[in-house]
């Protein structure tokens, strides 16, 4: 697969978003999906109250459509349609419910933690189905390990924790947008050179949409993404990850959203400990804002900290042992 096949996918799912954009956000208005934000949280966030949400419709209808004119049928590209749209669907039950039913947290944890369960377990089928290797191994060395059926339990522990540190990391304007350009960007390059041509196109696409998305997500933001955008980010990069045989790598590309998670660990760890808080909020791109940092300011040096950490996992993964 050539370079130019993914430079077609990712234009093309950008001008979708970019088309899909005055579409959805009259239409996301009309039906009052509008954003509640957090009384606790930075005043400056209290004026985003009622800007529309659930524009991850946007990404995913965009992605999906390039993904579809462009990838081959078969096992990995059912494999990724399911990661993606499946956590997807999880996200808009979570967010229709909070607005639809004034629920502020919408799924109940064991509701979404099954919704979580069920494609993991799906995708799982689909990896044994392709005979997928469950060998990992360790990023720039020549080490690995057979983890056996244990793979499998590594495999829904992927999708556990990146589909809610990608949701972590969506809290200020274009920053998941950035960083998830950035962190699949970086999949693809590794998708064509490790030839697997349905994550790279899949990559590719996502790309495409969620930088289309950043038009109208950038600040100040006309639509948020919501859940649905960002837990069907967190499966599909972590499904990509998978079938790319870089499971370990997705710790380093995805360092960012790894940040906002344990930045939210180690705050409830803390309190509950100690009774005292590390940050003065999290996950932590609050605290940069709550110590005087602007929205922006925040935003593009979590961009440029996820730029280079997409360039650390690609110097790793053209190192021996990949």
């Amino acid at each position: 697969m050539d370079y130019a096949s993914i430079f077609w996918t990712l234009g093309v799912s950008f001008v979708l978003a970019v088309l899909f954009g005055p579409l959805f956000i009259p239409l996301l208005r009309r039906l009052k999906f509008g954003q509640q934000v957090r009384t606790d949280g930075p005043e400056t966030h209290l004026k985003k109250t009622g800007t529309p949400t659930m524009g991850g419709i946007i990404i995913l209808v965009a992605l999906t459509l390039a993904f579809l004119k462009f990838a081959d049928r078969g096992l990995e590209y059912w494999a990724l349609i399911t990661a993606c749209l499946g956590f997807g669907l999880v996200g808009f039950l979570d967010d229709y419910i909070k607005i639809a039913f004034k629920r502020s947290l919408g799924l109940t944890a064991k509701q979404k933690l099954f919704g979580q369960l069920l494609f993991s377990a799906v995708f799982c089928f689909l990896l044994y189905k392709m005979d997928h290797s469950t060998v990992v191994g360790m990023p720039g060395t020549d080490w690995s390990v057979d983890l056996g059926w244990a793979y499998y339990l590594l495999v829904v522990v992927m999708f556990l924790g990146s589909t809610n540190a990608v949701n972590f990391t969506d809290g200020l304007d274009g920053l998941l947008s950035g960083t998830s350009a950035l962190a699949f960007g970086a999949f693809a390059i590794i998708a064509v050179e490790a030839t697997q041509p349905q994550s790279a196109v899949f990559s590719a696409a996502v790309v495409g949409a969620v930088l289309g998305f950043l038009v109208y997500n950038a600040h100040p933001a006309k639509i948020f993404m919501g859940d649905i955008g960002s837990l069907g980010l967190g499966g599909g990069i972590a499904a990509v990850a998978i079938l790319t045989k870089t499971e370990l790598l997705l710790v380093i590309i995805g360092g960012v959203f790894v940040m906002e998670m344990l930045s939210v660990i180690i705050q409830v760890i803390s309190f509950k400990t100690r009774g005292k808080r590390v940050f003065k909020m999290s996950p932590i791109h609050h605290h940069f804002e709550l110590s005087g940092w602007s929205e922006w300011r925040v935003v593009t040096t979590f961009w440029f900290v996820g730029l280079l950490l997409a360039a650390a996992g690609l110097l790793l993964f053209k190192a021996k042992g990949l």
